[in-house]
């Protein structure tokens, strides 16, 4: 009888590990796939990926190189992407109808890097103004103008490349109006400005290094010269994805965020650089990526080495990158209509509420015991006067259009 119980006990466990065994199989993991441009930035996706830290946290992630930020909106849109390297003020421009079709929801997790995008110039302006050098801008730019039109590239209508490039503008005296500004990929940005079909751009790391160092052009003026550990590139989601597996995308975060401690210990950077370079990534050279990961800027047109201290791209910074601040939205949406995208002020609070996952946020930070950033203070830019998100009409009265 005994013997009999004992072998029914294991033909009992055996049908129960092959039930389970069956179910993993039938059931594993689904992909979740990840969109990137090939710029600096993407890199804690890339280390998340490189490091097995995606593995680590349990989420099977595909990464997959992007043509333009066009086609992550799209795909990111349509499910196609789960999520991706995003340019944080994106879903705001495709929400309000700028940059895409009006009422459409991206959300924004975290916020992956600050600081590290910059404005080139071509080799038309050199010697006509130098780095950082805002007072000889308008001159330099009718000077040009005597000559050709003056146009200048950006990435995404309302992305931040945009935003930065009229910030620049504005803040240069120069009428937003007076020059052709169009929309260009990042990594086709070098190659237009050889063909002469630009004389300036306004876009993320390398491909301002890689025109410095191929002698197309000169970096000018570098995105936190103009505001200083400002908001750059999101991790920005399907809201299907940020609804229904809500527990996937908080370990991917999980991952990304350890990948953000880790590319923000200088010595690794050198390893980042080298997975970078690699084709399947951003494709640039080695040495331009290395040079500016580590705050050295060879500027061009024998302006000199420029080196940053503390306030290159940072990816965690003890804790203050990666909270999604509901502030930031709100100057951006600002930004809208400031330089005429909107003609009307959006309803900033109830756009904000709609599309920034603070409240998920908070949550991954307290598990990972991460400092969640304080939100919605006054703060000022550079050349711009102080942004307060409780009076926003006196702000848009103040600043320069």
């Amino acid at each position: 009888m005994q013997t009999l119980l004992k072998k029914s006990f294991t033909v009992l466990c055996l049908l129960v590990l092959f039930t389970a065994v069956s179910a993993f199989r039938i059931n594993p993991p689904r992909k979740i796939k990840l969109g990137f441009i090939p710029l600096t930035d993407c890199a804690p996706l890339v280390a998340a990926k490189e490091l097995g830290l995606f593995a680590k946290y349990g989420v099977d992630v595909e990464l997959s190189k992007e043509a333009s930020w066009a086609n992550i909106r799209d795909k990111v849109l349509n499910g196609e992407l789960d999520g991706a390297h995003c340019l944080f003020s994106m879903p705001l421009s495709v929400y309000t109808g700028v940059g895409g079709k009006a009422g459409s929801e991206m959300k924004i997790a975290m916020v992956l890097n600050n600081n590290g995008q910059a404005i080139t110039l071509s080799k038309d302006f050199c010697g006509l103004v130098g780095y950082k050098e805002m007072g000889k801008v308008a001159a330099a730019i009718k000077d040009v103008k005597t000559r050709k039109e003056v146009t200048f590239a950006m990435t995404f209508p309302g992305g931040t490349h945009d935003i930065w490039l009229r910030n620049w503008l504005a803040a240069a005296g120069v009428n937003q109006k007076s020059v052709g500004i169009i929309t260009i990929p990042p990594p086709q940005m070098v190659a237009n400005m050889r063909v002469d079909n630009m004389e300036g751009f306004s876009v993320g790391e390398p491909w301002n290094g890689v025109a410095a160092a191929q002698n197309v052009g000169f970096t000018h003026i570098a995105s936190q010269d103009i505001w200083q550990h400002h908001p750059e590139k999101a991790l920005v989601v399907n809201s299907k994805f940020a609804a229904e597996e809500k527990e996937d995308l908080k370990n991917v975060m999980k991952a990304i965020i350890e990948a953000c401690k880790w590319l923000d210990n200088m010595g690794n950077r050198k390893k980042a650089a080298s997975w970078l370079t690699k084709p399947y990534y951003v494709n640039a050279p080695l040495q331009v990526i290395e040079a500016r990961l580590l705050g050295s800027s060879d500027l061009g047109c024998d302006l000199g080495v420029q080196k940053y201290k503390g306030d290159y791209m940072t990816f965690y910074n003890n804790g203050v990158v990666n909270t999604p601040r509901k502030v930031h939205a709100m100057w951006f949406l600002a930004q809208y209509v400031r330089f005429g995208y909107l003609k009307a002020e959006p309803n900033y609070k109830a756009i904000t509420e709609k599309l920034i996952l603070d409240d998920l946020f908070a949550e991954v930070a307290k598990e990972m015991n991460v400092p969640v950033q304080a939100d919605m203070k006054p703060f000022k830019t550079t050349y711009d006067v102080v942004f307060d998100p409780a009076n926003i009409d006196d702000y848009l009265k103040a600043t320069k259009k």
